[in-house]
């Protein structure tokens, strides 16, 4: 599903125009964006949370030339399924299978 498609259902579930669904899913992502950007954590109860993350400095290695180098830490967005998110997933693994081993 991409977003155009998200805002297709929005629309229909929440009964208003698609062009009212497309400005609150846009500002929703950009709160959600600016918040996480600011180093701030964001819960959404039964979803899940968005969050920055450091993701230390470790060793790497250029494909091209084979090197070593240092890749630097890096602060890096993460997001972590909610409790009743996993669940729905855990739930539908008959239907989702099927899809995921194409």
């Amino acid at each position: 599903m991409n977003k155009g498609e998200l805002v297709d259902k929005v629309s229909s579930e929440a009964g208003v125009t698609k062009k009212t669904a497309d400005e609150v899913l846009t500002a929703v992502l950009d709160a959600i964006v600016e918040t996480v950007a600011a180093g701030e954590k964001v819960t959404l109860v039964g979803f899940g949370s968005f969050e920055p993350r450091l993701r230390k400095a470790r060793d790497g290695r250029n494909p091209k030339t084979t090197e070593t180098m240092t890749i630097p830490e890096t602060v890096v967005p993460a997001f972590a399924a909610g409790k009743q998110f996993k669940k729905k997933v855990s739930d539908n693994i008959v239907e989702i299978k099927p899809r995921l081993e194409k």
